[in-house]
């Protein structure tokens, strides 16, 4: 008789009812057998919560009492959770017949493999990638995340282009499959993130401590994307700027990490004013406040550096600038970087 460990699909929530009530259904009925389905609730004001009880009352919830954000909402609510496998999905995701499985099972065929996503397609364009996560994640030499099938702004459509399941360097978060010994392992997210890129320091984290990061091409989910908050946000500029920075001081050694954040700061003070010319104030003012915090908690997250014994796995690294591929050189799909760019 085959063994199934056991996977628990936990939806962290904040006020998303509208997004329970349409995707929950789908998701609910995954065909994996052995499964919980957890929804952790970041101190909601609307009746999510009610609508989950009445509706799915086999459904379990955990409440934290105040709004942790994304990453110490999870990291809450999972030491509460016994599971082989942890799958960290987004409330605006539909979720496609037998998702879970073969990311499962790519997960448990290797020791070295922590964490892993599936294919991220756009809901409303289901023939185009979707921004968080796409095909996999990928980061440059300066701190730069990407995706396959997504290099800023440009999205690609789906034409089985990225259909191989591969090493990737990080996982989305918004369907994120982990070990449960490897999130335990590694602390979860850097609960100071509060949300966006704490995926992505988690996922390198692990990465130094030896650990793989997958994608599995034969699992499809539908991503809505900006559901919490919009791309134009002043507050996803400052979260993204902030933790940007305190990512590479965490991550990388020492001496490396002077000298990418010396040219990040720069390369910043130029999206500053591109804000300022485009009549973005807030914008700016945002990547002012995100250097102004990363300034004054400089010494709190110095303390946040580790070592590891084991050998940093560097696969997916791009070892170029993306920036420069992207606006000097034209490149708009991950197909026109050169292989040997790459760890």
């Amino acid at each position: 008789m085959k063994h199934y460990p056991k996977v628990a699909v936990v939806i962290l929530n904040w006020n998303g009812r509208f997004f329970l009530e349409k995707f929950l259904p789908s998701v609910y009925n995954s065909t994996y057998p052995n499964i919980e389905f957890i929804i952790g609730d970041n101190a909601s004001t609307d009746d999510s919560v009610r609508f989950v009880q009445e509706t799915y009352p086999s459904i379990r919830i955990i409440r934290n009492e105040a709004n942790l954000g994304f990453a110490g909402g999870y990291n809450e609510v999972l030491k509460l959770v016994d599971a082989d496998y942890f799958v960290l999905l987004n409330s605006d995701v539909e979720v496609t017949p037998n998702w879970i499985e073969p990311v499962v099972e790519y997960l448990d065929s290797e020791h070295e493999m922590a964490a892993a996503q599936p294919k991220i397609l756009a809901y409303h364009e289901k023939g185009l990638f979707e921004h968080a996560g796409a095909a996999g994640g990928y980061i440059d030499r300066y701190g730069y995340p990407f995706c396959r099938g997504r290099l800023f702004h440009e999205i690609e459509a789906d034409r089985r282009q990225y259909d191989d399941t591969c090493e990737i360097f990080w996982a989305t978060g918004a369907a994120l499959f982990i070990k449960a010994a490897a999130w335990r392992q590694s602390g979860g997210f850097d609960a100071d993130f509060f949300a966006h890129m704490e995926e992505i320091d988690l996922c390198w984290r692990l990465k130094r401590m030896g650990y793989k990061i997958g994608y599995v091409a034969t699992s499809t989910v539908y991503h809505v994307g900006g559901g919490t908050l919009q791309a134009s946000n002043p507050k996803k500029t400052y979260l993204n700027f902030r933790n940007n920075l305190v990512m590479l001081q965490k991550n990388l050694p020492l001496l490396t990490a002077v000298w990418v954040i010396f040219a990040r700061l720069w390369l910043d003070l130029l999206a500053l004013i591109k804000f300022l010319v485009d009549r973005k104030p807030r914008d700016a003012w945002a990547i002012s406040r995100a250097h102004q915090y990363f300034f004054l908690h400089i010494v709190k997250n110095a303390k946040k550096r580790k070592k590891y014994d084991s050998t940093e796995n560097l696969k997916g690294l791009y070892t170029k600038s993306i920036l420069w591929a992207f606006y000097v050189n034209k490149i708009r799909k991950f197909s026109g970087l050169k292989g040997e760019n790459f760890r």
